[in-house]
């Protein structure tokens, strides 16, 4: 194709010109006026003339429901075609043989989608798609998620998996078996990006594209052999997710990235579009974010017929049928079609009369696109030449395709998880396979592989040794990252002498001087959804710049000041504007990185701690099936730290999310010098020798306070573990009530408080605690629990740091009470939480504290309260405390 930006063929080029003069002339005409009066003139003209028509028909971002590139535009097949169908036809034997196999345990699979979709993957391997034994990068490919079996099967041809393998798909408690779809924490050899919880692997795909250009401007890898693919359903892109960065994928001109979406007309119980038209309604939705669109509709058996659509009443009529009567279509005999198909009007009634029934129901029953190898080599290689713009391929399929009558089309094909040992006949028939009956008399159906020397075996490792080894594939050849030096952390821990700051600003000053570091400073990616602003960023703005692929086209309205909004090709910082689902699918693919590209990025993606985990927990639990590294940072976190914010700001829950996500290092610091040991740890866990496939989740506030220095009884390892004695009672009496309070975060100040108030009021000795990980404290449990049901005799951490301690324990958080309960089974002293349950309000911080009962005051009546229902104060106590302090 010589020049594939303006490809060099028409869509018309296989439909009949009834008056080739007038078109001719048109042509002329339009020449005239560009050559007269410019290309802006010929265009509003043609747009003058499509409005006047008003016609349905000519709406600019469809086209005709037939193929982009006509047959006889198609580029040579490179391949040996006869042999790619026997491997294709043994790759679609062994997974519904899986599938089938497995359902005898009554585990299922899902058989239809690869079975719809064998060809759209088959040229893929066999002609484009790169492993990583070239530059280590290759290209990245989303599979769908259903179509994981045909993975499995091509897996086990190339001898990656053995049959014992394939006979544990789906039984994964013994450590061996096959994780039912692409789960990189499971299977994480092969797999690199988890995608079936649908809508997250076109968000990804598109942020791992823009990703992998971010990495070659900034000078870190060179990317541009890298494409990336995402294999989706139709069905698929109902879900927000999946359009939610298309014009950003336009915008930037990813043509890095190809789209290929299974257009088999149905989604899981039904069809996609019943009464409309799936592929005309992608192809309008494309084309307006910039996209290229190639449709991939029909087999070359639809070329005769087209070529006698003289009067284009074929076109009509395949644009006017819904999708779901063309599902009835494939499903239907002869004598229906020429009835409700070519019965519409006379002209069409007449081209019906021309085909035979054997003709009818090749056209309706298999011959698609995607379905015939040459039609999506064509496709593909439009998509890797085109330049300036992302490719979406809309493919059009069977579901079910070679499955027999009881598969193709039905609504229930999703959910339907074997074949009978006819229909395994009847499949071995249709697909030619040597497979003997004999074979197929037993309960379970064979697996077949040819033998390693068959001419089949020999193609098909000459193709993937040419596109430099075997796919999809994930391959960790990171090198540890050498540590900062200590002094970058100390400062931190030294204290801001007078001056107040919130830990939000602590964070950002410490992430500011590791950027510096000679070693690994540029591997820092900040990621902020916008307003960097609110978290004191904008100082990174003239020093780091922020990324874009033109730089800027612009003179900034701030050049003249100090922090200036610099953008630059090699910047920086990712600011994704208000975005957090394609923040996190930033944070993603660099958190990702030390896999996919063999370079370790430190990404840190700081929000609004409301938008993170709320908005995007299950993004989080993708980042963790893929085996993500990074930091993730609540700012403003906490439910009475954004004054005047109210419910959908106030942040109160964040951490009982993050709690259930295994891969998340969750810790609410109190101060500075917490965040930076905090840091420290977690770059040697992620970064350094025996890394960890974990990520860390701090929450910072948005609340000024002087930062203490790290008290020099305090070791590092009592904060990494959760909880430290951070300030002891003064000059308590023997016979003083005694009591300890437990705080995380910003709590911490409400609870030094509390502790003078007890004191000075009450005479009541109040050891401050501060508990930096109510999670980490309780994971700790959980895992000693499990040992002594081994035997072992382990004793949690967080019961040996309270061992002997004095009173009842009152523990006090700016997050709902079910945030510090989760350590509650494991504190041998009476318990008592004080959290923030409920709503967020708009008021002042203390006001809001007042009204949630966690503010200094509040705290002293809970604790009284707790120690007189030990006899230790008079009941008649905590009434007096509330009408003293106005509660």
């Amino acid at each position: 194709m010589p020049d594939p930006v303006r490809l060099p063929y028409s869509q018309l080029d296989q439909i009949p010109d009834r008056d080739p003069e007038e078109t001719a002339e048109w042509r002329e005409s339009l020449d005239a006026v560009t050559q007269a009066a410019g290309p802006q003139r010929a265009a509003y003209l043609m747009r003058r003339a499509l409005e006047h028509t008003a016609a349905p028909d000519l709406a600019p971002l469809e086209t005709d429901y037939t193929n982009t590139i006509p047959t006889s535009a198609e580029p040579a097949f490179p391949g040996d075609e006869a042999m790619e169908a026997r491997i294709t036809a043994w790759n679609r034997w062994n997974a519904a043989a899986m599938v089938t196999r497995g359902s005898k345990l009554g585990l299922g699979g899902h058989i239809a989608t690869f079975a719809s979709a064998a060809w759209l993957y088959e040229t893929g391997f066999q002609h484009f798609f790169r492993g990583k034994e070239g530059d280590g990068s290759g290209d990245q490919l989303y599979i769908q998620g259903h179509a994981s079996p045909g993975i499995y099967a091509r897996a086990f041809l190339e001898g990656r998996l053995t049959e014992e393998q394939l006979d544990h798909f789906r039984q994964e408690a013994g450590g061996e078996g096959l994780p039912s779809y692409p789960h990189p924490r499971r299977l994480p050899w092969l797999w690199e990006f988890p995608t079936v919880s649908m809508g997250l692997g076109p968000l990804s795909a598109i942020y791992q594209a823009r990703f992998n250009r971010y990495l070659d401007h900034r000078g870190i890898k060179d990317t541009a052999n890298s494409h990336v693919w995402a294999f989706l359903g139709d069905g698929e892109m109902d879900e927000p997710e999946s359009t939610a960065a298309l014009a950003l994928a336009g915008r930037e001109g990813l043509d890095n990235l190809t789209f290929v979406i299974n257009c088999n007309l149905q989604r899981l119980d039904g069809p996609v579009r019943p009464n409309y038209k799936i592929v005309q309604e992608l192809e309008a939705q494309f084309r307006a974010a910039g996209w290229n669109v190639v449709k991939a509709l029909w087999g070359q058996a639809w070329d005769e017929v087209f070529a006698r659509d003289t009067d284009g009443a074929l076109l009509r009529r395949l644009r006017e049928t819904p999708d779901a009567q063309f599902q009835t279509y494939a499903t239907r005999d002869a004598a229906y079609l020429r009835e409700h198909f070519f019965g519409a009007e006379p002209s069409l009634r007449a081209l019906g009369d021309t085909l035979s029934d054997a003709k009818l129901l090749e056209l309706f029953q298999t011959s698609r696109a995607g379905h015939e190898p040459r039609k999506v080599y064509a496709a593909y290689r439009a998509a890797v030449e085109h330049k300036g713009a992302p490719t979406v391929i809309l493919a059009q399929t069977v579901k079910g395709y070679t499955l027999g009558a009881g598969f193709e089309s039905r609504n229930a094909n999703h959910q339907m998880k074997k074949l009978t040992g006819q229909e395994f006949r009847t499949m071995r028939d249709l697909l030619e396979l040597p497979i003997p009956d004999s074979a197929l008399e037993g309960d379970l159906v064979p697996y077949w592989r040819p033998a390693d020397d068959s001419p089949e075996m020999v193609y098909l490792r000459e193709r993937r040794a040419a596109l430099d080894g075997p796919a999809p594939a994930r391959k960790v050849t990171a090198e540890p990252l050498p540590m900062p030096a200590d002094k970058t952390f100390d400062a931190l821990k030294k204290g801001s002498g007078s001056q107040e700051i919130a830990t939000t600003m602590a964070f950002v000053r410490l992430v500011k001087d590791l950027m510096r570091d000679k070693e690994t400073g540029r591997r820092w990616v900040p990621i902020v959804p916008d307003e960097a602003r609110t978290f004191g960023m904008e100082s990174l703005f003239p020093t780091a710049g922020l990324y874009s692929p033109k730089g800027a086209t612009y003179d900034p309205v701030d050049r003249d000041q100090l922090l200036w909004y610099k953008e630059a090709k090699d910047g920086q910082i990712l600011n994704e504007g208000i975005t957090e689902a394609g923040s996190l699918a930033d944070f993603t693919a660099a958190a990702t990185s030390y896999a996919t590209h063999g370079e370790p990025m430190i990404p840190f993606y700081i929000f609004y701690s409301m938008f993170g985990w709320q908005r995007t927990a299950d993004q989080f639990w993708a980042l963790a099936d893929q085996l993500g590294r990074g930091f993730v940072i609540g700012a403003t976190a906490g439910r009475t730290t954004m004054t005047g914010e109210g419910l959908q700001h106030a942040d109160g829950h964040s951490h009982l999310i993050a709690s259930t996500n295994p891969a998340a290092v969750s810790y609410d610091p109190a101060f500075a010098y917490e965040v930076s040991v905090i840091v420290k740890e977690g770059l040697r866990r992620m970064y350094g020798e025996n890394s960890e496939d974990v990520f860390y989740y701090l929450t910072v506030y948005n609340e000024t306070k002087v930062q203490p220095a790290m008290p020099a009884g305090v070791d590092e390892e009592s904060i990494l573990r959760g909880l430290y004695r951070y300030q002891e009672a003064a000059d308590a009496d023997a016979d003083s009530p005694k009591l300890q309070l437990l705080a995380s975060g910003t709590a911490i100040h409400w609870a030094l408080e509390a502790q003078q108030l007890l004191a000075a009021d009450w005479g009541v000795a109040a050891d401050v605690w501060s508990a930096p990980s109510w999670t980490e404290l309780r994971r700790d449990a959980l895992a000693c629990d499990a040992a002594r049901l081994d035997g072992e005799e382990r004793v949690p951490y967080v019961t040996r740091a309270l061992a002997g301690a004095p009173g009842p324990v009152v523990a006090v958080s700016d997050w709902m009470r079910a945030v510090p309960d989760q350590i509650a089974p494991w504190v041998e002293q009476d318990w008592v939480s004080i959290g923030t349950d409920g709503f967020g309000l708009s008021d002042t911080r203390d006001a809001a504290r007042r009204h949630f009962g966690v503010d200094p005051q509040s705290v002293v009546v809970q604790a009284l309260a707790a120690l007189a229902r030990r006899g230790e104060v008079k009941p008649e106590t905590v009434k007096e405390a509330r009408e003293r302090y106005g509660l």
